[in-house]
């Protein structure tokens, strides 16, 4: 294993640049792999889950690199260098490094002194010598930053090639300003709104941007009425990108009926949009049939939306779409014509969605639906996971009908569940009885092992648990568990 080619190495390493505990791992196995997976490492470290606050390691390998001059100077002041037992470092880590993010940097800040003064000294070496010494920077997490990065004398350089900048409104404006001269390539923008007023330094960041693929936008503050309103401007400069962006994450904590306005006016000229995630707010119920058409969509997910829209986002789509998660906080209750709605969404996944892969499906349990259901099952042959709510609207079933539904629905997933389905997750009105449980799993041996969800304590009882096991060993079930409702999205 040792002998295997680096390239090869270096492309395993890379899908477990994710996976920090296997990384080190790699790291003591000998020199060759130690040397392929410090670049990995080093291109982000403050990505990893580590207690940064309790490692001294990567301060005194920044700390290294500081100019002697400097370090003097800082030690001078009371700042304190852990020691090291050599002269110079194994790699040039920071040649490596293509981000910095300030909230990590500044967290192991107090390493060097306990005194603010003396931390604002060392958060500005340490900026202006990553600026410096990262010769391609991609990624900058500037929240909360102090210091205006982009007068230090290779700022303009570095900044020009960045592609990805995470920032919130807290920030001063003129901050923003000074970022917008020369972050102009910048391909993913991540704003998180934690104040109640506008910053206007957003709408220009975004106005300068020449390739905008990917915005999120997250409210993060207290619940306080608006001084401003934080939205307009922004997304007006948004609307402005229609023609570049193609993935739009949105997290509203609150809007009233004037921002319905807005994103009604906005949303549908974003058109090029292959993904389009939207949670906890109220108005895409309000969009008025075919509103809105995106040719390109790949992934939609939307916490509070009617079927019937979410049909005609289906039916106006170009047939890419590969991931459809919906309905998590909608009260079906609302909707007039559930049955039909909903037997007609199914219709539109498998005459239009031949590629779908993750699907949230809310139906009524008649015969009819569960015809539809196995026409889309044998249709949609890449589906990994499903997410299943059956819905009594008209009337309350009797436990032994709720049971019987449930066994249908198992008979079904037995007959014509494709190949690739992986999860199934489903919720409190999906019951089923011991025994029907235990024929699923019995004709399901065979497959790729199941990963089940639920939110129905039912299937703690000992006689569930005692069986679930047996099938756990068996490997027929990879997992099962009990989550809350919003864990099943």
């Amino acid at each position: 294993m040792s002998q295997l080619n680096k390239d090869i190495l270096f492309l395993l390493f890379e899908e477990l640049q994710g996976d920090s505990k296997s990384l080190f791992s790699c790291l003591l196995v000998n020199r060759l792999w130690c040397e392929t997976v410090i670049p990995i490492l080093w291109r982000n470290p403050w990505n990893y889950v580590i207690n940064y606050k309790n490692k001294s390691y990567l301060f005194a390998i920044i700390a290294f690199y500081l100019p002697i001059d400097i370090k003097e100077f800082l030690k001078s002041q009371g700042i304190n260098f852990p020691s090291i037992s050599y002269q110079s470092l194994l790699f040039d880590y920071l040649s490596f490094c293509k981000s910095i993010n300030v909230k990590i940097i500044d967290s192991i800040i107090p390493i060097g002194s306990s005194l603010e003064y003396n931390q604002f000294l060392l958060q500005q070496e340490f900026y202006n010598l990553l600026i410096t010494k990262c010769p391609e920077l991609k990624y900058l997490d500037v929240k909360s930053i102090n210091h205006q990065i982009f007068y230090f004398p290779e700022a303009k350089a570095r900044l020009e090639t960045l592609y990805e900048l995470n920032c919130n409104t807290s920030i001063n404006p003129t901050y923003l300003y000074g970022l917008a001269r020369f972050c102009q390539n910048v391909q993913i923008l991540i704003i998180t709104n934690n104040t109640i007023k506008v910053n206007h330094g957003i709408a220009k960041l975004i106005e300068v941007q020449q390739n905008l693929k990917n915005f999120e936008w997250k409210d993060d503050f207290e619940d306080e009425p608006f001084i401003e309103d934080p939205y307009k401007e922004t997304f007006l400069a948004l609307e402005k990108k229609a023609d570049t962006l193609n993935h739009l994450k949105i997290f509203f904590l609150y809007i009233d009926g004037y921002e319905y306005e807005l994103l009604q006016q906005v949303f549908p000229k974003l058109n090029k949009l292959k993904t389009l995630i939207v949670d906890d707010f109220l108005f895409f119920p309000f969009f008025a049939k075919n509103q809105l058409i995106y040719q390109y969509i790949e992934v939609l997910y939307i916490d509070f939306i009617k079927i019937n829209v979410a049909s005609n986002i289906i039916e106006n789509s170009g047939g890419h779409l590969k991931e459809i998660l919906l309905f998590k906080s909608y009260d079906y209750d609302f909707e007039e014509n559930f049955d039909k709605d909903s037997l007609n969404f199914i219709r539109k996944i498998y005459k239009h969605c031949p590629s779908i892969e993750y699907l949230t499906l809310a139906f009524s349990p008649t015969k009819e639906h569960f015809t539809e259901f196995e026409k889309l099952l044998n249709v949609c042959q890449n589906l990994k996971l499903l997410i299943l709510d059956i819905i009594y609207i008209d009337e309350i079933e009797t436990s032994e009908k709720i049971l019987e539904n449930g066994e249908e629905l198992l008979k079904t997933l037995i007959k014509s569940a494709p190949a690739n389905l992986r999860e199934i997750r489903f919720f409190d009105y999906f019951k089923i009885s011991l025994q029907a449980l235990e024929e699923f799993l019995k004709k399901w041996s065979g497959r790729p092992a199941l990963t089940i969800l639920t939110n129905n304590t039912d299937y703690r009882e000992e006689d569930y648990i005692k069986l679930i096991n047996k099938y756990k060993n068996d490997r027929v079930i990879k997992d099962f568990r009990f989550v809350s409702r919003n864990e099943m999205y």
